[in-house]
């Protein structure tokens, strides 16, 4: 009761203590995005009292409109508010290099995962990202498909990317007609419910720079694939910056978009990509770091430490500019009832994608035995039954791997 009495600090900080704040939450904040808005609330809401419980549900609420990773495009947009564009690029860093270090060391553990313990702890991680996945599609259909409704709209989607994988269908444009249709379909369909707006949020940015921050967006987004054609850094650059404009619903939706980004061209093998999805489960922060550890093994490419860094700033990079340029306008448009029903769509939308996924790849390319399946179970009720951290799912799963390598 005390830290919600003391007055809202308006004043303006320095980019080194915004700095020294993140870093500790980038070492420290597991759970994944939604665990991470926790923190973030508990932090600077209701401890440091940077700003009140309305200006942060707003933020919230923008940055889950938008492509891209939701707690770190709220961690941005605190260190903004409370230190400039220092504050914005301390609240990125040190949120994100904990886990984008430690997923780069993995990067380079894992060339040397060779023989029956490598093989085994490479299956256990992948058991692993087929119970956090689960456990994702569970916590996003219970609060983002409430009713009938966004249940059908996550349903329809789901069959859609589900037939498209038995087409010639490419899934990347299949994914892109799923989150449209889902846009549309929640404008129709779901204005019933509309929510007051929240207190205005205060960040510094000019209407002049969001619309320029628009504008490299687009042109990035549109002119990447034509310089990548001759220029293999840019190539897997232009993936990973592909990826993070297209995806909504958070770091568990970019499992999708990464592969068919990375997988089928050869650039990163199937066993891989799993094994390093399970194993970012382990990490504090952000999970779109697991970008970093796909840059390092990513070939063609710079690969090592500068593929990691060119992996990590291809896939945020796009996010935060969409963010800069909606900020500014964010407060008049989210007052109107049409862009609240396209939120809810979006999201049902969202689950029906991750639901796909759940079955293809995660599952169809961990799970091959009832040995398998009874890991993968495990996890998911250590993550929803008991709440377990997800680091002990992810030893445990790992450890599993290994002892199923040797009694099969």
């Amino acid at each position: 009761m005390q830290a919600t009495a003391e007055p809202i600090q308006t004043a303006r900080g320095t980019a080194f203590e915004v700095l020294a704040v993140f870093l500790r939450l980038g070492l420290s904040s597991f759970g994944g995005p939604i665990a991470h808005l926790g923190y973030f609330r508990d932090e600077f809401v209701l401890r440091r009292r940077w700003m009140d419980e309305r200006a942060y549900a707003e933020l919230v609420g923008l940055c889950q409109f938008l492509p891209g990773p939701a707690s770190s495009q709220v961690g941005f947009s605190i260190g903004l508010a409370r230190a400039g564009w220092a504050g914005a690029l301390a609240a990125w860093v040190g949120f994100t290099l904990p886990s984008a270090c430690l997923l780069t060391l993995f990067a380079f553990g894992a060339r040397v995962l060779t023989g029956s313990a490598g093989a085994g702890l490479v299956h256990g991680l992948k058991l692993v990202a087929v119970a956090i996945v689960a456990q994702a599609v569970w916590g996003m259909a219970h609060t983002l498909c409430p009713d009938r409704t966004r249940a059908g709209i996550a349903l329809a989607a789901a069959l859609i990317m589900l037939f498209s994988a038995i087409t010639t269908t490419p899934a990347a444009a299949a994914q892109i007609a799923v989150i449209v249709l889902g846009a549309v379909a929640g404008a129709l369909l779901c204005r019933a419910a509309s929510e007051a707006p929240g207190a205005p949020l205060s960040v510094p940015v000019p209407r002049a720079v969001g619309l320029a921050a628009l504008v490299l967006f687009l042109l990035l987004l549109f002119g990447l694939p034509l310089i990548a054609r001759d220029n293999a850094g840019m190539a897997v650059f232009e993936a990973f910056y592909r990826a993070g404009a297209l995806v909504f619903g958070g770091g568990h939706v970019v499992l999708p978009l990464l592969r068919e980004a990375l997988v089928p061209q050869g650039w990163v093998g199937e066993d891989a990509f799993l094994a390093g999805y399970g194993a970012a489960q382990a990490m504090p922060g952000p999970l779109f770091t697991f970008a970093a550890y796909l840059g390092a093994l990513a070939q063609p490419g710079p690969q090592g430490v500068a593929g990691a860094a060119l992996g990590l700033i291809g896939i945020f990079l796009p996010g935060l500019l969409i963010l800069v340029a909606a900020l500014p306008f964010w407060q008049s448009l989210r007052e109107r009832p049409f862009a609240q029903a396209m939120v809810r769509g979006v999201n049902a939308a969202v689950v029906g994608l991750l639901a796909a996924a759940l079955y293809q790849p995660v599952w169809t390319g961990a799970v091959g035995s009832s040995a398998d399946f009874a890991v993968a179970l495990a996890g998911f009720m250590l993550l929803t039954v008991w709440r377990a951290p997800p680091l002990v799912v992810v030893i445990a799963g790992a450890v599993a791997g290994v002892v199923l390598a040797y009694i099969r």
